[in-house]
């Protein structure tokens, strides 16, 4: 399913004394399959353009298109629901979001609100479970007795049975350790391939952006800052390092290498295999590249 953005600007509470404006002429396109990451600071508008990808905001002006949907500033919009099935949202400490008393209840929930039955609800909820990589005991058990890693696997389980064609994530990996940030992002990109979803990044993490996403979005108070492919963002890392953000920890170590031998490498490196590779090859007196 395609989305597209089209000079999108939103205003909260718009028509009163506290309207703030949230972002401006946000234009970006988002082709089925492929995996965005959108970045920025905190107040720079990502989680804004968010909520317009399945429409739980709706332009102030411009339009979002969603598939055969079009979403328009200034005009009531009926019957979203089938939008919202399409397009599942995996938000910040999902597991805080659970309730029912047990696991396989709450990701029944979803599905059997937009009309699935009970028993397919169940089949998506064994589904769903394994992909996340939990078995189907767990199904029978409270989600209050998991432990915090399960009960996110849990939650996004829930999102999964909706069997969504784009899957929008805003910080997924937001309280874990290393190693988990590390399972979660993982099993994102395997689901991504397996089942062929565009998949949405909303991040802080520069590591996660160049490892998983085929192209990338800079958000700039409320702006499109720039936008292209990881090697195009980070190949002016200088340009991130100006709004105050991070680059991927590969990316400034090879800056500082660069600085300690003055030396340009040809291209930016965005695993540390390819940075080894280079300087080595550099060491040896060979091609730079």
């Amino acid at each position: 399913m395609d989305i597209s953005l089209k000079n999108v600007e939103y205003r909260y509470q718009a028509n009163t004394p506290f309207e703030r404006l949230a972002v401006s002429d946000v234009s970006i396109d988002i082709p089925s399959g492929t995996y965005l990451a959108i970045i920025g600071h905190t107040g720079s508008g990502k989680s804004t353009v968010l909520q317009h990808l399945n429409a739980l905001l709706k332009p102030t002006k411009g339009s979002v298109v969603i598939g055969s949907r079009e979403i328009k500033a200034n005009r009531k919009e009926k019957n979203l629901k089938g939008v919202r099935e399409k397009v599942g949202i995996v938000f910040q400490f999902p597991e805080h979001q659970l309730f029912e008393e047990t696991v396989e209840k709450d990701i029944c929930f979803g599905p059997m609100n937009f009309g699935v039955s009970e028993n397919e609800a169940k089949e998506r909820a064994r589904a769903a479970i394994q992909l996340v990589g939990l078995s189907e005991d767990i199904l029978e058990k409270s989600p209050f007795d998991l432990s915090g890693g399960q009960m996110r696997r849990v939650a996004i389980a829930g999102v999964l049975a909706m069997e969504p064609e784009v899957i929008v994530l805003d910080e997924p990996t937001a309280g874990l350790d290393p190693r988990g940030r590390k399972e979660i992002m993982d099993l994102f990109y395997s689901l991504h391939k397996k089942k062929n979803l565009s998949t949405i990044l909303v991040t802080h993490s520069m590591e996660d952006a160049a490892r998983y996403a085929d192209k990338i979005v800079v958000m700039h108070q409320g702006k499109v800052f720039t936008k292209g492919t990881p090697e195009e963002i980070f190949s002016n890392p200088q340009a991130l390092i100006d709004l105050g953000l991070d680059v991927p920890e590969v990316v400034g170590l090879q800056l500082r290498i660069e600085k300690a031998f003055q030396t340009k490498f040809s291209r930016i490196s965005l695993s540390e295999d390819e940075l080894a590779e280079m300087v080595a090859g550099f060491l040896e007196g060979g091609s730079r590249k």
